[in-house]
């Protein structure tokens, strides 16, 4: 005559499914998003923006140790909207966008600043450097999440801005970083 199943044996797979992790959601960049700059040069604010940056991210608040974040920006297509920063800036002295292409931002450690706020501990390779780089962000969840974030880079750790371009007084070394992300989960 067989056995009834134990209860036991039922209970502990019912508790293995509810314990089980869940698992951060892979999301990739969506249309509307922007990636910025900002700087002055002799006294005056200028901006400009990385168009066809891309953006993968997996993400989950309440399970940080599982973030990642990485980003692609294509330094050839870099743009004030002023054709003769724009030349410069792509040119030797300062992006070297012929040699230097494209940089990259990848994050692995995060942190919870409170308040819905968080930190994306991060190395950005520019230039052919690597430097560590903390992005500060907001996390809206829903369908398409948003990130909206800001940085500071320090230009001259990178060797962006050489010879006469190195002097901060026509130049400061901090250049401000601003990105909305909208995500959408990999399909």
């Amino acid at each position: 005559m067989p056995r009834p199943a134990p209860i036991f044996n039922t209970c502990t797979l019912a508790l293995a499914l509810f314990a089980a992790p869940a698992f951060a959601t892979d999301y990739v960049q969506a249309p509307g998003s922007g990636l910025a700059f900002a700087g002055k040069y002799q006294g005056e604010v200028f901006t400009g923006k990385f168009p066809g940056f891309a953006t993968k991210m997996t993400f989950d608040p309440q399970q940080l140790a599982t973030a990642k974040l990485e980003v692609t920006i294509p330094i050839t297509t870099a743009s004030t909207g002023n054709p003769d920063y724009d030349g410069e800036m792509r040119g030797a002295s300062f992006f070297a966008s012929a040699k230097f292409p494209q940089a990259t931002y990848v994050a692995t450690r995060f942190r919870a600043l409170g308040g819905g706020r968080y930190a994306a501990d991060g190395t950005l390779s520019l230039h052919g450097i690597s430097r560590p780089v903390t992005l500060e962000f907001t996390w809206t969840p829903g369908a398409k999440p948003l990130l909206v974030g800001t940085a500071s880079v320090k230009r001259l750790d990178f060797g962006v801005g050489a010879g006469d371009w190195a002097d901060t007084k026509l130049i400061p070394d901090a250049i401000a970083i601003s990105t909305k992300v909208v995500l959408q989960p990999v399909k």
